[in-house]
């Protein structure tokens, strides 16, 4: 939505005075994956969630990306480059985040790009590129995320959470299908049968249910902008350098109904 709070903020403040629609990216969430996991949960499959992790972690993009400057400079790292589809999951997930607790590192001042044709270049690195937080939702689940351009190779989940009858496995959040696996106190994981559809790539899924926003036929979009300030607040909070000790949010998410079953 933008890369300040307040400019955020702003741009809110100007959609509701000129009475304009305003939503943001990511619309994954509107997709198979993350809405069979939110009907697991909805359900009371795994009973309430008390936890979960969340992790976002790669050695970054020079050894792929033509043009891999912008990853490690303001606007950029990690955290905005792949926060914002794990937070707004969990908060499409779990309801609005109430506090905070963060801390990051840079592991590397300078990158070498191993893409063609620009290899063996280096390039400066501006911003945190290994982001580590600690989410207490208003539901009273406490979650971690870490999102990370300093890790090699890992085996932690995408995203896992923890319930008081079983524990689920959620998908991708980058991508609109993927299998939601689910375990309860004697079953090992297994998978949850989706009912919904958008598991394919559905990029501007968002842009179409706020075009039936506007044609009268629902009130707000499921991507809607309160919800984008939500995620945009606790990533800047997360990436705050200067922060230390327990941010308390200041927005709560917008969080709209499920996606109609097929």
């Amino acid at each position: 939505m933008a890369l300040t709070f307040s400019d955020g903020q702003e741009l809110c403040r100007i959609a509701t005075e000129n009475n304009l629609f305003l939503g943001c990216a990511p619309d994954t969430f509107m997709g198979a994956g993350i809405q069979t996991a939110r009907k697991a949960i909805d359900d009371g499959l795994v009973g309430s969630i008390i936890g979960g992790n969340a992790f976002m972690m790669c050695h970054g993009h020079e050894s792929w990306h033509p043009n891999p400057d912008f990853y490690y400079k303001s606007g950029g790292g990690p955290m905005f480059d792949m926060g914002p589809y794990y937070l707004t999951a969990l908060v499409n997930l779990l309801g609005s985040i109430k506090e905070i607790e963060r801390m990051s590192s840079r592991a590397m001042n300078t990158r070498t790009i191993a893409s063609q044709a620009r290899y063996g270049e280096k390039i400066d690195v501006e911003v945190q590129t290994h982001v580590c937080g600690l989410l207490k939702f208003d539901c009273g689940a406490i979650c971690t995320i870490t999102t990370s351009f300093d890790v090699w190779k890992h085996s932690m989940p995408k995203i896992e959470l923890y319930g008081t009858k079983g524990s689920i496995k959620v998908p991708d959040p980058n991508n609109f299908g993927g299998d939601v696996l689910c375990s309860g106190e004697i079953n090992d994981f297994g998978i949850f049968s989706s009912v919904y559809g958008y598991a394919e790539n559905s990029r501007g899924l968002g842009l179409s249910d706020m075009a039936d926003c506007i044609l009268g036929n629902r009130k707000v979009p499921r991507a809607n902008s309160e919800t984008a300030l939500h995620v945009l607040e606790a990533m800047c909070a997360l990436i705050d350098e200067n922060g230390a000790g327990k941010y308390v949010m200041r927005t709560k998410a917008n969080i709209q109904e499920p996606m109609p079953e097929m």
